[in-house]
Parts: C-alpha cells; structure tokens; sequence
C-alpha cells in the first residue's frame, strides 16, 4: 500500500512538472522595469499591420522536431547513426547547426555522420515570430428585452493608445497603437452579440491585425501589456504610475528554431454602460506557439 501510494506521488509530481515545462507564457501582474534594458529602443507603429497577413491555421505534428538534446540522447542510448540520420530527414531538427553548436555536439559523442545531416536538415534559426492582435470593443450590456442603450457621443476610447513592449537583448522593442485610428479603419466590420450572460447581451466589435516581430535573440523574453492616453511613451521607464498598474506582464521562451513561430495577443476595450463616450482597457491575454 505504501509503495503505491509512493509511486502516486512521483507520477503526480511529474505530470505537474510537464505541466509546468510545457506552459508558453503566463501572466504576472508585476512589473519590472529592469527587465527591460535602457538607452535603445525601436517603436513600431501596428496600425500599419493588416488583418491579410493573418497566421494560417497550423495542425501540430505528433511528432515535433528533434532538438540538440534529443540527438546527444539517442546517441548515448546506442542508437545507430543511420537511424538518427533517417529521424532527422523525417522530422528536422531544431538545432543549432552554427560551428558552435556543431562543435558541442561532436564533443558530447554525436557521431560525424549525424552532424552532417544535422548541418543539412536543421531548420532555420528564428529571427521573427509572428504576432496576431484582436482587440474586442464591448458595448455596454443591454436589458434581455432588447430594449436600447444611449447612442455614444464618442468613438474614440478614453485609452486610446495601446503599447506592448519586448526585450531583445540590449534593445527594446515598442509597439503602439492608436486604437480610435484601429477601429475607424474597420467600421464597417459586424458586431458580434455576446450571450454568455443569459440576462444580458453585450455586443463586441472585433478587430484582427497582424505582423512579425522582429526578434534576434532567444531563451526567456518579456512582453508587457498596457493602454493610456498618450502617443509618446518609448520605453516602459516612460509609462506613469496609472498606465504600469493597469498593465500586465507575460513571460515565453523563445526557442533557437522552430517549424513556427505565432503568438496570439487578445485585447478588450470596455464601454461604460453610463457614459457612453468613456472607453476603458478592460485586460489582456497571451500565448505562443513553437512548433
């Protein structure tokens, strides 16, 4: 009984643990302003990104990429170079074909062969990932007898501008929006209508943009959320005690290569159900996904 009950907690200890591994990214809301280095930064404006380039769907594989450790793995374990050669060629393999990595490789055994279809077959580093934005505009909720709301006065949000920031080394980089200007440019677009609440309607405007990221160096990497009212902040140091309360932060880990390389930012904008000209940033979400 003691025993299976010890190897209950081992299974439960490593399933959290996987858990945990397998996470992309989580939010914190504390910030940390040295986590984003100083001196250089480089702003780019999103409202330039179209909803065109939106990420195609991509279906997992069930077996993903080999990765360095994979290979010193198989390797040690007695496996033939020519089998690890056939895995490779079958799923590819993230891995650092630089000299560097080629050179770490050989020196934990990795056989010459492997190293050569390593050099050949690795996919290319990440130098970008993908970003989808939606940013969702909630009108107030309505009573359940459709009866109407008062007309806005206003279509621009109180927050008018939304930042995100990320560190890429000795470089941050700025992304901002003017989110009046985002939703005047897809007026035309059909209101949702929110039923999750079953006595009240809420309608939701959505918007979809996306672009890449440039993004050079890898490992842990911070993304910053915030919203205010101003079209000149530059780096976080800049945010006013208002717009860093209302932010929030997510960590990813961005790997050296990867078969994709898409993150996905959700944003809503909350209409006062008494003021209709009063918008406010109502939270965030983010993932990632290296395939």
């Amino acid at each position: 009984m003691k025993t299976n009950l010890l190897v209950a907690a081992i299974l439960l200890q490593s399933s959290l643990a996987l858990a945990q591994a397998s996470s992309a990214s989580y939010p914190s809301q504390a910030f940390s302003q040295k986590r984003f280095p100083e001196g250089r930064s480089e702003t780019i404006n999103i409202v330039e990104w179209t909803a065109n380039d939106l990420p195609k769907v991509y279906q997992r594989s069930e077996q993903l990429p080999l990765t360095d450790a994979d290979l010193v793995k198989l390797s040690n374990a007695g496996f033939d170079p020519a089998r690890i050669v056939a895995m490779i060629e079958e799923r590819r393999c993230a891995c650092d074909a630089s000299a560097d990595g080629l050179v770490a490789l050989k020196r934990q055994k990795v056989s010459e062969e492997v190293l050569s279809a390593v050099s050949l077959h690795a996919l290319k580093p990440n130098r970008s990932l993908t970003l989808l934005v939606t940013l969702d505009f909630i009108d107030p909720a309505r009573p359940a007898d459709g009866s109407p709301v008062a007309a806005s006065r206003s279509s621009a949000p109180r927050d008018s501008f939304l930042y995100f920031f990320v560190d890429d080394g000795p470089l941050t980089r700025v992304f901002q929006a003017d989110v009046a200007a985002l939703l005047a440019q897809q007026r035309r677009l059909p209101a949702m209508v929110d039923r999750t609440d079953p006595l009240l309607t809420r309608q939701v405007r959505r918007v979809q943009i996306a672009g890449e990221i440039p993004l050079k160096t890898y490992g842990e990497h911070t993304l910053y959320v915030t919203s205010g009212a101003r079209a000149t902040v530059g780096h976080p140091a800049m945010l006013v005690d208002a717009e860093r309360n209302r932010g929030q932060a997510y960590f990813f880990d961005y790997p050296a290569a990867s078969l994709q390389a898409v993150c996905r930012l959700s944003v809503s904008y909350r209409r006062d159900p008494l003021l209709a000209d009063k918008w406010s940033f109502a939270g965030s979400s983010f993932e990632c996904e290296f395939n």
